[in-house]
């Protein structure tokens, strides 16, 4: 990858009240922040360290700039289809503002080397600002890299070690700077479209969670029925004490207030082949799709359905508990998180995931990084 250092703008962060409210508030009043001057930009172009403490847990990457055409040339990889609804919504957000608040999120595999420089140099140097968010209970830090040896060393990593990345969040924010660049970029000549925004993150400083779902109705089944219909594709088993589906091929299910362990049955995995027109893994997302939604629960859909409601893996079990209430007929499906490695393949053969199958953490706040869209 060929990432080229560029010009941040930033929150004065002595002007603001609560980072929280600022970054929640971003896309609304970007442009009153411009207007009453809570944003600086550095004087130099620059290379950036975003790191994000968790729980004494450290999260490192790289912010700089990335060449569009790597996203054509499928250097840049996606794994969710993207709407084009959504991404003129974007479209016009951007060009409204200007600018773009958050850089896209990109992942790959670890590099020992650019790691243990980045350690060293967040260790012997003073970040830009240091800024505390109380809702997730995380500090947020930022470096500058302007010396153009550190900056020259960096890319060379980059250029040597890391050649393809993998769109962790930020699908639409991706393939709508590519549609400016693609089809508009004569009608605003003074702005860049040729760069994505891009925040650097290796695989071990990220975790990809679950992205669990809960479903309206049993299809005008009794309970007896459905739970026959479930033994047909999976073992069914009461659990008193639940936690988290620990493996591939293993899910929680909730319903009335109690739990099951469900695993596919040997047969039902046996009948999966990866085919030619299929994905190159089989994931438990897809078999829970076909199996059990579409063909038990009578949903079509998975995209649009208003049966369908996503919660993440950060709200727990509790979330599951939480967004399936009291109903007698709301079913709350866990799953064990999709492997870095399923994703790289079904990303590297050109499909996608279903929808809602991933999700990364820890997440970057809109407002706090950004990137003028004017040419420098």
């Amino acid at each position: 990858m060929h990432i080229k250092p560029f010009r941040a703008s930033h929150p004065l962060f002595d002007r603001i009240p609560s980072p929280d409210a600022f970054c929640s508030d971003a896309k609304n009043a970007f442009l009153d922040y411009q207007r009453d001057n809570l944003l600086t930009r550095s004087a130099n172009a620059a290379l950036y360290i975003y790191q994000i403490e968790q729980h004494h847990h450290l999260h490192t990457g790289i912010v700089a700039l990335n060449d569009v055409q790597d996203f054509f040339t499928g250097h840049i990889k996606k794994h969710e289809k993207t709407l084009r609804e959504r991404e003129h919504r974007q479209m016009e957000l951007i060009l409204r503002w200007g600018a773009i608040l958050k850089p896209v999120l990109l992942t790959f595999p670890p590099v020992p080397t650019l790691n243990t420089w980045l350690a060293a140099f967040t260790a012997a140097n003073q970040p830009l600002f240091e800024t505390y968010f109380r809702k997730e209970g995380q500090t947020q830090r930022l470096w500058a890299i302007i010396d153009p040896a550190d900056i020259a060393h960096v890319q060379h990593l980059f250029e040597e070690e890391v050649h393809d990345v993998y769109i962790a969040d930020g699908h639409h924010r991706t393939s709508t700077v590519a549609l400016l660049h693609k089809e508009h970029k004569a009608e605003y000549p003074a702005l860049d479209f040729d760069h994505l925004f891009c925040a650097f993150f290796p695989t071990d400083q990220l975790d990809i969670l679950d992205y669990n779902r809960v479903v309206e109705g049993l299809n005008n089944l009794s309970p007896e029925q459905f739970f026959g219909r479930l033994a047909e594709v999976a073992t069914i088993e009461y659990v008193e004490h639940p936690r988290k589906p620990r493996k591939k091929h293993e899910l929680k299910l909730h319903f009335r207030e109690h739990w099951y362990r469900l695993q596919w049955k040997p047969e039902v995995l046996a009948s999966f082949r990866p085919g030619p027109r299929s994905l190159p893994v089989l994931l438990d997302v897809s078999l829970l799709n076909e199996l059990v939604l579409q063909n038990i629960l009578g949903i079509r859909d998975f995209r649009t359905s208003s049966r369908i409601s996503y919660v993440e893996g950060t709200k727990g079990l509790q979330g599951i508990r939480k967004a399936a209430g009291n109903a007698t007929d709301r079913l709350g499906f866990v799953l064990h998180p999709i492997l870095f490695d399923d994703m790289r393949q079904i990303a590297d053969a050109g499909k996608v995931l279903p929808p809602k199958s991933t999700y990364f953490e820890p997440r970057m706040k809109s407002g706090l990084i950004i990137k003028l869209l004017s040419k420098e």
